[in-house]
């Protein structure tokens, strides 16, 4: 593939990668969060064509079909005879998913077991993953004998070199980025053409030197396929309001010829707060169509037409309202 895509650094950890990340939750085959499988053959032909495109940042945890994600990555990372040169490959510290554990034993498990399935000797990027799904408090993960302490351990170690955070809650990603103790920041769903309730944390992730990764620009789904194939928005079914302004959204973008999902996308790529987008990669073809959608020629009227839409105020998981402006 020879569409070249501009590269960034990743704040602190000083790591190059490419705008735009590879998202590789749906090669865990998990039709309960995607509504679709991903066999392993197509998985592991997904991933061969991400290593021969100029994509140059993968993502994926240990969650990610309980390990499954992971374990295809390893295959493929064995055929080329370890992680490529230039290449940065990023995972997730999860809680044990058939108890909710997700103390410091856990995070140790978590990181071997990945490490194993990945096939390396160290990590480059470990996020401290989804704590509130767990019911874990900022307190308590951030306690002396805590998961995020054995995370700064395991750094010590030598086995992960940059520690990163990853959630869903505007205010709860603020509380950890304040600490100081995280590199890279991941906030999903809350900053697209639709919704931009993580302002507050961009713009203060910058202000610390955190590096922002914006995942699902899509939406999972609905601002990329449009509110008729695909109804459903944060990995949900979509709310009415989000469709009626996803619709708005498409018209602005059918009538001055340019795809809905390059302009969902671009939204996301060209924002300089933010060094890297991820997106899910479920298939060879989407790679080579993530690339054509990144580059998609956009006229500045679209920009001008879309920042007209209202924009969705409340958290698109919780449904509480949020304040855009920090206050």
């Amino acid at each position: 593939m020879s569409t070249a895509l501009p590269r960034r650094i990743l704040g602190r950890t000083g790591l190059e990668v490419s705008i735009v990340c590879a998202g590789c939750a749906p090669l865990g085959n998990m039709p309960e969060t995607f509504g679709y499988s991903v066999p392993e053959k197509q998985a592991l032909a997904t991933l061969r064509a991400i290593f021969h495109s100029p994509i140059t940042f993968l993502d994926t945890a240990a969650a990610y079909g309980d390990g499954e994600s992971e374990r295809r990555i390893g295959l493929v990372l064995r055929e080329l005879g370890g992680l490529p040169p230039g290449y940065v490959l990023a995972t997730k510290a999860d809680r044990d998913l058939a108890t909710g554990r997700f103390d410091a034993w856990q995070v140790r498990r978590s990181v071997e077991r990945s490490l194993k399935l990945l096939g390396l000797q160290k990590l480059q990027l470990v996020y401290f993953h989804d704590p509130e799904h767990a019911g874990l408090s900022v307190s308590d993960a951030l306690a002396p004998e805590g998961p995020v302490r054995m995370l700064l351990a395991l750094r010590d170690a030598g086995l992960i070199e940059h520690i990163g955070v990853a959630a869903g809650p505007i205010d709860m990603l603020l509380a950890y980025i304040e600490t100081g103790l995280f590199e890279v920041v991941i906030t999903h769903n809350r900053y697209t053409l639709l919704n931009r309730t993580a302002e507050p944390l961009i713009q203060r992730a910058n202000e610390l030197g955190v590096a922002v990764v914006n995942a699902a620009p899509y939406g999972s789904g609905l601002l990329a396929k449009g509110p008729s194939a695909y109804p459903r928005y944060a990995y949900r079914q979509a709310h009415p309001e989000e469709l009626e302004r996803a619709r708005q959204l498409e018209e602005i973008c059918t009538r001055h010829g340019v795809p809905l999902a390059a302009v969902a996308l671009q939204f996301s790529l060209r924002d300089p707060r933010i060094a890297a987008t991820i997106v899910g990669m479920s298939r060879p073809e989407r790679v080579e169509d993530t690339l054509r959608l990144a580059t998609w020629p956009i006229p500045d009227i679209v920009w001008e037409e879309l920042a007209a839409v209202p924009l969705l105020p409340y958290d698109p998981q919780t449904g509480q309202l949020v304040s855009t402006t920090g206050k």
